[in-house]
């Protein structure tokens, strides 16, 4: 039986990360399919900055729209993908490059940079729409089982960030919103991979700049890979590789069998 590694990762900037050993850190985790967020790139600003992949991995990006050098997401992949789409054909929510969806044999994959609720929670109106519409959008992926990967922008357990008691209601991805948000996506027949696999582990994907967080590992885990149910006996393994740095997040690798 083989597996294929899938990894999701956010880079907090193509350009960035590359001067921070991505490339060493990349070869060294060897995914079949890589999936990137907030990259604050424009797609050709992409495909240069990536252009030493380019020989191994086929390359699609999508870009902000509106604001240049915003959000933005990526798909590297060395195993054959059918297609691929930007978006989710919902004009109020396509403006930011936020969504790519890739169409294999047997499932989607979807690559998401979900909207952070903002400073002082001023997009959380915008970000519970959001949830609904994405929501909406995974169920017209009807036709094949549903892998999603990527920063969705909420602790969704106590056990998922640091300090809940501090946070709760007061700093955005952990807000009842957000939570209940998550909520429904898992109420409809996804799974949380890593909770689902290990209920009890207390692991981050995510650490604030400030305030030597990463070192003192006060962090969030707001990167997920969310699956259908129908998927659930092909996962192997999944697993926060926190040892790779470049980026306020680290990456977090699925293994997903293929026969």
């Amino acid at each position: 039986m083989s597996n294929l590694s899938i990894v999701t990762w956010n880079v907090n900037g193509i350009r960035a990360i590359m001067k921070k050993e991505f490339e060493e850190s990349v070869a060294a985790i060897d995914p079949d399919i890589l999936m990137l967020q907030e990259t604050k790139a424009t797609t050709e600003e992409v495909r240069k900055s990536l252009d030493s992949f380019s020989g191994k991995y086929e390359i699609v990006a999508n870009e902000s729209k509106g604001r240049k050098g915003y959000s933005g997401t990526a798909i590297l992949s060395r195993k054959a993908v059918k297609s691929v789409s930007s978006d989710m054909n919902m004009e109020e929510h396509d403006q930011e490059g936020r969504v790519l969806t890739a169409e294999l044999d047997d499932f989607y994959l979807v690559n998401v940079y979900t909207p952070n609720s903002g400073q002082g929670m001023k997009r959380l109106d915008y970000r519970q729409k959001w949830d609904r519409d994405f929501l909406h959008y995974l169920e017209s992926l009807s036709d094949k089982p549903v892998l999603v990967g990527g920063d969705l922008n909420v602790a969704h357990q106590p056990i998922d960030l640091a300090r809940p008691k501090a946070n709760y209601n007061k700093t955005s991805g952990y807000t009842q919103e957000e939570i209940d948000g998550m909520s429904n996506i898992l109420n409809a027949g996804y799974r949380d991979v890593f909770r689902e696999r290990y209920p009890e582990e207390q692991q981050f994907t995510y650490w604030n700049y400030m305030f030597n967080a990463r070192a003192r590992n006060v962090g969030w885990r707001i990167d997920y890979f969310i699956a259908r149910e129908s998927l659930m006996n092909r996962i192997e393994d999944i697993s926060i590789l926190n040892q790779y740095m470049g980026s306020d997040h680290c990456p977090v690798e699925l293994r997903l069998s293929t026969s």
